[in-house]
């Protein structure tokens, strides 16, 4: 694939800019919803590496403006989030139908629980990591939590396979430093988002940390064969991504994007860009739009981190996917089957599938707000997925 980022030397950079003039005036195109033009088109493409990241913005060129929503990494770093296993819960969560005072029946692998107490509604993705306690967790789905809440039931899924012991009861975010701020993978994020299944995310994180291992290993020596994968000595996702090795990997992959951080957020400001498409290896994948620029730059790294990570698999050498690619991708039709959960006034969350591509669409519903959070729209293969049902229907594994 040519390397050709927003902000190259010389020529690099004055095409690119130049090419997002000439789409400034392109034909509105549609986004994840079904027929006719939807509300998103596709701008020129960022690259970096094996990364292809292609902004989007709002058709009509309107923008929701400020936006009331805390993300969890604020809410960390200012101690207005807490998170803590199910067993320490007892006379946090108020009982529901006259239940007992504390529901639960120890700690449980998919269930933490979360309070806010900020005076800011929280915005919460699948996909992100919560460090500690007894395993690491990441979001089972996009959600709000209303500010200043009781406590609530925060279903997760487990991405440290081999650890069920307390390293320290108080979670946190995946990374202290915001630039080293990171959240799982698309892959990894697909196995919890669409197929829900605790095993499939198991087995994802292994499949991914193999793929760190492989892209740990020094590179061979003119004349001798490749050198073996270097062990990590971790099954948690986080710490892999955490090592140095991996962290460099992270690092060479999203160089392009990372050393003209700022530059490439001022010019996503400019053009209030809301999201992005994302190819890896040649092949679009995933997209994750917002509701304003401003939520979108406030998760800009965390994002870009995670989509080199799928990055570092290397694949096939394919041609690049186009604009009009990416258009295509933001265009498929959503239709096939639906489902819908939430909370009354607070928030609802809609997964919609089709044959090649399943969206999942975070609407929230507080007072002053009545749009779209945040859409994951991702590739299915043949046989990914299955029939959306609440994530509420997931039984509980249980560990005393």
């Amino acid at each position: 694939m040519q390397k050709m980022g927003w902000f190259g030397a010389g020529a690099a950079l004055l095409c690119a800019l130049v090419g997002m003039e000439h789409l400034q005036d392109a034909k509105a195109a549609g986004g994840p919803v079904e027929g006719g033009a939807g509300p998103y088109r596709v701008l020129a493409p960022i690259e970096s590496g094996n990364l292809l990241l292609f902004p989007v913005v709002r058709a009509d060129g309107r923008s929701v403006g400020e936006t009331p929503f805390l993300t969890l990494d604020e809410g960390f770093k200012s101690g207005e989030v807490e998170v803590m296993e199910a067993g320490r819960a007892a006379g946090l969560v108020r009982p529901r139908g006259g239940g007992p005072a504390n529901p639960y029946r120890g700690d449980q692998v998919n269930t933490l629980v979360l309070v806010n107490h900020s005076k800011r509604p929280l915005l919460l993705l699948a996909g992100e990591i919560v460090t500690g306690g007894k395993q690491d967790r990441i979001i089972a789905k996009d959600r709000i939590v209303p500010a200043d809440a009781d406590p609530i039931d925060l279903s997760v899924f487990c991405i440290e396979p081999g650890r069920w012991t307390g390293a320290t009861a108080s979670f946190g975010a995946s990374a202290n430093a915001p630039a080293k701020s990171f959240m799982v993978q698309p892959e990894v994020r697909k196995q919890a988002m669409a197929a829900q299944d605790q095993q499939q995310v198991w087995n994802s994180v292994r499949g991914a940390i193999s793929t760190m291992e492989v892209a740990a290993a020094p590179p061979p020596v003119a004349g001798s064969s490749a050198a073996p994968p270097r062990p990590l000595g971790t099954t948690s996702y986080a710490r892999a991504m955490q090592s140095a090795a991996i962290s460099e990997k992270v690092d060479e992959a999203t160089a392009q994007v990372t050393q003209g951080r700022e530059q490439i957020l001022e010019k996503l400001r400019e053009e209030h860009a809301v999201g992005v498409v994302v190819a890896v290896n040649g092949e679009i994948i995933w997209a994750d739009l917002f509701a304003s620029t401003d939520l979108f730059a406030r998760y800009w790294t965390k994002l870009v981190r995670s989509y080199a990570a799928e990055s570092l698999a290397g694949g096939e050498d394919r041609a690049a996917p186009s604009v009009a690619d990416a258009q295509r991708f933001l265009n498929a039709p959503t239709g096939g089957t639906e489902a819908s959960e939430g909370d009354v006034g607070i928030y609802r969350y809609r997964d919609l599938k089709n044959g090649k591509t399943e969206t999942f669409v975070l609407e929230s519903l507080l007072p002053g707000t009545g749009y779209d959070v945040h859409i994951s729209k991702m590739k299915l293969r043949g046989g990914e997925g299955r029939a959306p049902k609440p994530l509420e229907e997931m039984p509980p594994q249980i560990y005393r």
